[in-house]
């Protein structure tokens, strides 16, 4: 009785082990989505955006915040270094 009872507890163990390791690399390729998205949408401008540009910029950020893409978090970090760069 002993010797089963030992088992399940150790398969209970090993199947939470696999699910935590999912868990954490599902996270972390979240994490580096959200990065390469951060970087293609608010790159460092060099130079001011014209006005025309700037409105065309900001219906893009809006654009993908729709869509679910940006947050509000980073549809609002990348509004304000746009506008901040003008």
């Amino acid at each position: 009785m002993v010797g089963r009872r030992g088992m399940g507890i150790v398969g209970v163990a090993a199947t939470a082990k696999v699910v935590s390791n999912r868990t954490q690399a599902q996270a972390e390729q979240k994490a580096a989505e959200q990065a390469q998205q951060q970087a293609a949408v608010a790159p460092t401008p060099a130079a001011a955006p014209a006005g025309d540009d700037m409105i065309a910029q900001l219906e893009k950020l809006a654009s993908l915040k729709a869509s679910g893409i940006l947050s509000e978090e980073e549809f609002t970090a990348a509004k304000a270094k746009l506008i901040a760069g003008s």
